[in-house]
């Protein structure tokens, strides 16, 4: 049978459809895990790379932390933080945290460092306070990049919430470990299919963000 079959099936599938085990349940539980490991990191994350951007101090030590966060392999930490913590959302939260930090971290330091100092000096000369420079010149500018921080971490936190399942979670991934426990495998590719869509989803839902959020004249020049 095609992978094609097995996914045609998996959808037409009446019982994938409904109660506890159904699609639109699974689904709304992988995204309730995915954005709050999301909006920990971007809590965490963002305050820290705009300012140290906008100040220019501490890059080295916020380049070291990243890529020491980018090393950590997440299943290795969960089943870490699983045997440390027990079974619970915070063992699935600190590995989906600490994979969604370096993307923001590094690009929202990168954005504020790129912006042009001629605007900056020009707000400066004009009257504007620190905090007006940061959040009504820098920050609008910065606003593509910061964006793609977060569109990054974003995929990368939906495609790995399929690990919750693993320690007796929900979410997609619940699909994809059923699936293989049971050797169905029209579930399994069913599950995957899920996920590889959810993650093309974030890509449209931070597009259309952009679209939103960033003035014309910024996005023009990208």
């Amino acid at each position: 049978m095609s992978i094609l079959q097995f996914i045609s099936d998996f959808f037409r599938d009446s019982a994938h459809w409904h109660g506890q085990t159904g699609i639109p349940h699974r689904l709304l539980e992988h995204l309730q895990y995915s954005f709050m490991a999301l909006g920990i990191a971007a809590g965490i994350a963002l305050p820290v790379g705009l300012i140290t951007g906008h100040t220019g101090r501490g890059g080295n030590a916020l380049a070291l932390i990243a890529t020491a966060a980018r090393a950590l392999p997440s299943y290795g930490l969960l089943v870490l933080m699983f045997f440390w913590l027990g079974i619970g959302l915070t063992p699935v939260m600190i590995p989906l945290v600490a994979l969604a930090v370096p993307p923001i971290l590094v690009n929202s330091y990168e954005a504020m460092r790129t912006v042009e100092p001629s605007p900056v000096d020009a707000a400066r000369g004009m009257g504007m306070g620190p905090v007006a420079v940061l959040f009504q010149v820098e920050l609008p500018v910065a606003l593509p990049l910061i964006l793609s921080g977060l569109r990054s971490a974003a995929i990368q936190v939906v495609s790995t919430t399929a690990i919750a399942a693993t320690v007796s979670l929900g979410g997609l991934g619940r699909f994809v470990v059923d699936g293989l426990y049971q050797r169905n495998y029209e579930i399994v590719v069913g599950g995957a299919t899920l996920i590889a869509g959810l993650a093309l989803a974030m890509i449209a839902l931070f597009w259309l963000v952009g679209r939103l959020a960033v003035s014309p004249g910024v996005r023009g020049g990208r």
